[in-house]
């Protein structure tokens, strides 16, 4: 039986897969993907890389994972942010609020993959069903967890 943090695992694994497979795979194109983040890149994305890994997506073959935006303090994210838009990156995986807005502020057309406690509530997005703009992701729903915790 599959427990919470496998499940939360494989969607967010499919919801990243989702720009990358829209278009389907092009034989020989190496997709790049960048991220924002306060955390380092080991465990907390672990389970993440291990699901693109399960798609196809698999580092130094036709993934390269531009790992300067890992461990970043929140000041830094916006000018992260620019470098990965100038890089290019094909998707930008931001964690939190300040590093969605910083990734929002430096592009409106490349897509981010976000992750934080409250999507809609914050106004990152319009809603998760229709989250509008290029901005797609998951809520971790913490605020309603930390009483049950």
């Amino acid at each position: 039986m599959m427990d919470r943090r496998q499940l939360v695992a494989l969607l967010g694994g499919a919801t990243l897969a989702w720009p990358l497979e829209l278009h389907g795979q092009q034989p020989g194109r190496i997709y790049r993907l960048g991220f924002l983040s306060s955390l380092g890149d080991n465990p907390p994305y672990l389970a993440l890389f291990n699901e693109l890994r399960r798609l196809g997506f698999i580092e130094h073959q036709n993934l390269t994972i531009d790992s300067r935006g890992f461990g970043l303090r929140g000041d830094r994210f916006a000018e992260v942010a620019a470098e990965l838009v100038k890089a290019p990156v094909d998707v930008v995986v931001a964690a939190g609020d300040v590093a969605i807005r910083a990734a929002q502020g430096a592009t409106a057309i490349i897509p981010i993959l976000g992750s934080a406690d409250d999507m809609v509530g914050s106004g990152l997005v319009a809603s998760m069903a229709d989250p509008g703009g290029n901005t797609t992701g998951t809520r971790i729903f913490s605020t309603e967890l930390d009483s049950k915790r």
